[in-house]
């Protein structure tokens, strides 16, 4: 029986196209000035590890922004331009410049399942930080009071690791076989799978991600029904 559903968020709860253009597009657009005007604040240690990882130790806070924004356009997934994003748009949504974007299916779907008693959870590429606003804002309506906790990178590791999962299993102390991961990237539902979780992949019109065998595909969470079993 499932007891918890982790769902991804880009090409599965959410328009890929939402999350690049809207997110990157006001994160690239506003990164120069906010580590300028943040620089002995906020921006203080992503400065710092992007100068490490970078291996440009001197660098001013308009070369920082060049790097920050070639790992975005590459979608690099670094965790000082994670942070910068999360801090950066937290504003945007606060301001009603950003909303969380969600495919039609997805609002009705995770209100039934929070009502069957299900815990849901998120594990997404982008900070937290950025998770819970885009739940919080979302332009529907308010969607985080659903959720009982976000995964990230830094908080889970990689999305196409085994461990990952584990940790997210101990974590959220829910046995492997009780949990449903839904994505649209094969690769993540493969290490979701070796972890022993149950998988279901999101196989939506328009977006990047192929199906791929031996996973069930799907188009709409209103095919899924994980309080079934």
């Amino acid at each position: 029986m499932i007891a918890a559903v982790v769902v991804d968020i880009e090409g599965t709860t959410s328009p890929t196209s939402s999350v690049r253009e809207d997110l990157y597009g006001y994160t690239r657009a506003r990164l120069p000035a906010w580590l300028a005007e943040n620089r002995t604040g906020a921006a203080v240690s992503i400065l710092a590890t992007t100068r490490e990882l970078a291996a440009r130790p001197g660098a001013d806070t308009d070369e920082v922004a060049a790097i920050l924004r070639g790992w975005l356009d590459s979608d690099v997934k670094a965790e000082p331009l994670k942070a910068a994003q999360g801090l950066i748009c937290a504003e945007g949504f606060r301001s009603g410049a950003l909303h969380g974007e969600f495919f039609a299916d997805v609002p009705a779907a995770l209100r039934a399942w929070h009502a069957d008693g299900l815990a849901l959870y998120v594990y997404s590429s982008g900070s937290v930080r950025n998770q819970q606003d885009w739940f919080t804002f979302a332009r529907e309506g308010e969607l985080a009071a659903l959720i009982s906790g976000y995964f990230d990178l830094t908080t889970a590791g990689g999305k196409r690791e085994q461990a990952s999962y584990e940790k997210i299993a101990g974590a959220i102390g829910t046995p492997a076989e009780r949990i449903l991961f839904l994505s649209d990237h094969p690769d993540e539902l493969d290490a979701a799978v070796a972890a022993g979780w149950h998988a279901i992949g999101l196989a939506r019109p328009g977006e990047p991600n192929p199906p791929r065998p031996p996973h069930r595909w799907v188009d709409t969470f209103a095919d899924i029904h994980p309080a079934d079993g």
